[in-house]
């Protein structure tokens, strides 16, 4: 009978052994999509996200409450846009949209200017930003020093042709004209190829700040590309669930393009609906009144008492006047305003008691974080994410003169600028 009984055992480990191989032939082809991304994304790419979430002393202790900021400047790129830069590119090369040795093209404040600079050449790809010229020269300096072309236009209203959005939407299309034109021409007879379409070349409308070599281009359009909704819905959220351990009560952040709040916001209600999620609001956005009240308007919006741009604030890269794509897909709770006051008091507070060395969007986060830690009370959980460090804002927020000529010289010596 002892024949018979290792018969069976080796049938059984037969059996196991084929159920295995199958399941893990299964596995291993159940998301080639994913294992394509985690492929790509060696080297620099894989060092963006998985950024600590710090207890911010000095604000827990003040307000009772554990007021926790997500690092983000502490991303190879040095700011948050890391995430959007590198979600955007991915998507973008992976439908044929972009192409490797193209131009991804961007009209940006700063910050996802500078991630997508960063990231570009580990795709392949060059980066062309169009960039406000009221933006902190030191952003353009970075851009330039990272490779990209930079171009610097008048702030105007998004409406307008020439905003700097609008340029970087037009520059990515000249881009993949001009990679047109140069495939035809090299498909002409040598002796014909002074003519295309009956025109000479050299009156074709090119823009020269793009290479012959270039193979085309692509807009990377952040306030409207999902992309950017996904980077944070995908990355950023699950990061903050699983460091609080799914223990948090609330979460706050500024807008800009309003990717970082809507994925956060959304992912962290799919987990517990019970999370409060919130907008703090800068001086000439709309945003907080379309949360509070259903419109964007706010009394610096009425006739005469417009700002000379919406954004004519210490806060570069937060804020806005319309609904993007992505902000619409935040899930809110309500929202705060602050002010640019309270923004270089906290950040200087910040500095002194606790060692951190923020941005202006950074430091009008936290001022929603003590708003929230004040409405919800002692002993409630709360997380803001701080977007970059005070390094890329220092001819502005970060330089006395500059806040001298505004009326923004810090004075506190606690957080008593935090009336409300």
């Amino acid at each position: 009978m002892a024949p018979v009984r290792t018969a069976g055992a080796i049938a059984t480990l037969l059996s196991i052994a084929i159920v295995s191989y199958f399941l893990c032939k299964t596995t291993q082809h159940k998301s080639p999509r994913k294992k394509k991304l985690q492929r790509r994304r060696t080297g620099l790419v894989a060092a963006i996200g998985n950024t600590p979430l710090i207890r911010i002393n000095s604000l827990s202790d003040a307000t009772g409450c554990e007021i926790l900021g997500k690092a983000e400047f502490l991303n190879p790129g040095g700011s948050v846009k890391d995430r959007v830069a590198v979600k955007i590119i991915e998507e973008a090369l992976e439908s044929g949209a972009l192409a490797k040795g193209g131009v991804v093209t961007e009209g940006s404040a700063g910050s996802t200017a500078i991630s997508l600079a960063t990231v570009a050449p580990a795709y392949g790809c060059r980066c062309h930003v169009v960039i406000p010229d009221d933006a902190a020269l030191e952003k353009a300096q970075i851009l330039e020093a990272l490779g990209a072309t930079v171009e610097r236009v008048r702030p105007v209203s998004i409406t307008h042709r020439d905003h700097f959005v609008n340029i970087a939407r037009r520059r990515a299309l000249e881009a993949s004209e001009l990679t047109s034109t140069t495939r035809k021409k090299s498909q002409i007879d040598a002796n014909d190829s002074s003519q295309i379409n009956g025109h000479s070349i050299s009156e074709e409308k090119q823009n020269m700040q793009f290479s012959s070599e270039c193979k085309g281009g692509f807009f990377a359009d952040q306030f409207e590309n999902l992309a950017n909704f996904r980077s944070h819905y995908e990355g950023t959220g699950p990061e903050i669930w699983e460091q609080t351990g799914g223990k948090l009560d609330a979460f706050i952040a500024a807008a800009g393009t309003g990717g970082t709040v809507a994925g956060v916001s959304q992912y962290l209600k799919d987990q517990n609906s019970n999370i409060k999620c919130f907008l703090i609001d800068p001086p000439g956005s709309g945003l907080y009144n379309k949360v509070t009240r259903g419109v964007m308007y706010t009394r610096e919006e009425a006739e005469g008492r417009r700002l000379k741009n919406p954004f004519d604030t210490i806060t570069e890269g937060i804020g806005i006047n319309r609904l993007t794509e992505n902000f619409k897909m935040a899930k809110l709770d309500g929202a705060f305003r602050g002010t640019d006051m309270e923004a270089v008091e906290m950040s200087r507070y910040l500095l002194k008691n606790d060692g951190l060395f923020i941005g202006s969007s950074s430091a009008m986060n936290c001022v929603g974080a003590v708003r929230v830690a004040k409405a919800l009370g002692p002993g409630h959980t709360i997380v803001t994410i701080l977007c970059d460090s005070g390094m890329r804002h220092l001819s502005k927020f970060h330089n006395a003169e500059y806040l001298s000529e505004h009326g923004l010289t810090p004075s506190a010596t606690g957080l008593e600028f935090l009336h409300s």
